[in-house]
């Protein structure tokens, strides 16, 4: 008889402490693709094609980040990429074979139903939640990464040698120059707000969510002072910091003011700066990396459907309409 996994998979199991509070566990998969390692940077080497695939949700900000570098990077010929229904249910994450989401895929490499089904191939015992992103080395049947921070940094780098010479080898999201900056900034814009809006809408106790809200806010507010006059986070040029604080803001009005109870402000009508032409409406409108991998319909889908224990109608809202204002807006 198979093992019982779902704690592992069951979104309504999410992991609280004695405070009501949210605890994100730690990724396990940790890996990284480099020359002469356990996992090289290769393409169309192995089985005539190409050795490394990304599992990702369009709805998951966390792997919405490496969808953003992937493309920035020019990577879509080198990284394949599945994407995964955003209604999540007891099994965790399920492919289209599972559950025929408009936008999702069936698994290409074992037409598996759910993500869990990778990590089980991966490893029988592995003890902890089936998260994506997932990077799948298809020569060794395993998983390489499933922790986002460093699949984007992977991205970043890795493959540059494969790619022809120009703007997208060249492009550099973490500059050695600006490395004590990015990792400053990205310390407590993820406990914060990346990871902040979720300790704000899993809380089990007011205390909790006090704990959570108004923190997130004080960081927002701490942005939007940072973006006073600048185009960028860090150094005047775009970096991983801005695609790790964008994938959070772009969900922030059409899901966490509501769904998770961050509703002190919102970024259209409290964050002039944020919201402005040159940082989320420019990196959206601007630059297809941003607008291309987001999909409010997955978005919206995904929180408000697979999280019953909030919202037990998983009826999705229409609003806000529009979901993100165009360009030539500044109200």
């Amino acid at each position: 008889m198979s093992r019982d996994v779902s704690h592992q998979s069951d979104i309504l199991k999410i992991p609280t402490d004695s405070r009501g509070a949210f605890n994100r566990p730690a990724s396990s998969f940790r890996n990284f693709i480099q020359a002469g390692g356990q996992f090289p940077p290769e393409r169309g080497t192995w089985a005539r094609t190409d050795r490394y695939h990304l599992y990702v949700s369009y709805a998951c900000p966390w792997a919405s980040r490496t969808l953003i570098v992937r493309k920035l990077k020019a990577l879509e010929d080198i990284i394949p990429v599945t994407v995964v229904s955003p209604r999540m249910g007891t099994d965790g994450w399920p492919f289209a074979s599972a559950d025929p989401f408009p936008g999702a895929d069936a698994d290409p490499l074992y037409q598996s139903r759910h993500v869990k089904d990778l990590y089980l191939r991966a490893d029988p015992d592995y003890p902890g939640r089936f998260t994506v992103p997932v990077l799948w080395d298809k020569k060794r049947q395993t998983i390489v990464n499933n922790e986002s921070s460093e699949i984007i940094r992977i991205f970043n780098a890795a493959f540059d040698a494969l790619l022809p010479p120009g703007e997208k080898a060249e492009l550099d999201l973490y500059p050695a120059e600006l490395r004590g900056d990015i990792d400053e900034l990205n310390g407590w814009v993820y406990d914060r707000i990346n990871n902040g809006v979720y300790k704000a809408g899993f809380a089990k106790t007011p205390e909790a969510y006090r704990d959570a809200v108004e923190p997130l806010f004080e960081a927002l507010d701490r942005i939007e002072a940072k973006l006073e006059g600048n185009t960028y986070l860090v150094g005047g040029r775009l970096t991983e910091a801005d695609v790790r604080l964008f994938v959070t803001i772009v969900r922030f009005d059409p899901v966490y003011v509501g769904h998770f109870k961050c509703n002190i402000r919102t970024i259209r009508h409290g964050y002039p700066n944020i919201h402005r032409q040159v940082w989320l409406r420019g990196l959206y409108w601007q630059n297809d990396a941003f607008r291309a991998t987001t999909n409010f319909e997955h978005i919206k889908t995904h929180y408000y459907w697979s999280h019953p224990q909030i919202n037990p109608s998983r009826i999705v809202p229409i609003g806000p309409v529009p979901h993100i204002l165009p360009l030539e807006t500044d109200s």
